[in-house]
């Protein structure tokens, strides 16, 4: 079963998605900057982490071309179609980003060349390390604002995750569950059974379910979306399939409450989980449950 490595949320501005994501509980790596163009900062959890992105030098992004993937123009254009931000793309855990792409291709799926980079990033003593990482990609015309891809770290595991980056004040674990709203959602089960190499598809109460290590990926319906978030519509057009929203475990559920009531962020709260509206968290849906 595959394992999240992390999500990729853009957001228009890095310095404010960097200010909100502190206000709601989460410890922030301070910034670091791709060669191409984008820049970052995460929320480290254990075992995965969410990367909070923007376009930060722009005259430094690569085009695409054929066959070959423009990570910097990808998330370059998710933010103009969608200038609010959102969640553009969605990572797997991989010891070896070229089995997964020999894997993808011989499924069918539009697969890219290789890509690796590597990139500076600041430990929680002030020096710097060098990061190395491989990634493979597949993409989905039917899915035009969605990018699915593994990521390999080539770098010691320590160089990365750092226990002070891991506590959060409210006290968040893991990813549990990630959101995709397609109107058909059983017409997308060919790509993630080629995506993951088995058929781990099931049939949840309101659409497709994909099993994964400590989460779950939902494809529902908007209609599906409406009646499980309370109303709530959306954050674009739902005829495009996209990542609207994901889940994250904590331990102390009032902890996250207590975070977003001194952040002074709307949300809404169902007893078992609380969520953060799309129109209020830079396009994405933010929900917090607890751990089991």
């Amino acid at each position: 079963m595959r394992g999240i490595d992390h999500l990729v949320i853009d957001v228009p501005d890095l310095d404010a998605g960097r200010a909100f994501y502190e206000r709601i509980g989460f410890t922030m790596t301070p910034r670091g900057q791709h060669p191409f163009g984008t820049g970052n900062s995460l929320a480290q959890l254990h075992g995965g982490f969410l990367e909070v992105l923007s376009v930060t030098e722009p005259d430094n992004v690569p085009e695409a071309a054929p066959g070959h993937f423009s990570f910097g123009a990808f998330n370059r254009d998710f933010l103009v179609r969608r200038p609010g931000g959102g969640m553009s793309m969605f990572v797997l855990r991989t010891d070896n980003a070229d089995t997964d792409r020999a894997a993808w291709s011989m499924a069918g799926l539009t697969t890219y060349a290789p890509f690796g980079f590597e990139r500076l990033a600041k430990q929680p003593d002030g020096g710097e390390v060098t990061m190395g990482f491989s990634l493979a990609f597949a993409t989905d015309v039917r899915m035009p604002d969605a990018a699915w891809f593994s990521c390999q770290h080539r770098h010691a595991p320590e160089y990365f995750y750092k226990p002070d980056y891991q506590r959060h004040a409210n006290t968040a674990r893991h990813i549990a569950a990630v959101g995709l709203v397609a109107e058909d959602p059983w017409s997308l089960a060919d790509f993630f059974e080629g995506l993951l190499g088995v058929a781990a598809i099931g049939r949840g109460d309101d659409g497709l379910e994909v099993a994964l290590e400590e989460a779950v990926l939902r494809v529902i319906s908007p209609e599906a979306l409406d009646a499980r978030f309370d109303g709530q519509t959306p954050p674009a057009d739902p005829a495009s399939p996209h990542l609207f929203g994901y889940a994250v475990a904590v331990e102390d559920l009032d902890a996250a409450r207590r975070c977003l009531v001194g952040a002074e962020v709307p949300y809404r709260d169902t007893g078992d989980r609380v969520w953060i509206a799309p129109e209020d968290g830079f396009g994405t849906l933010i929900g917090f449950v607890a751990t089991p």
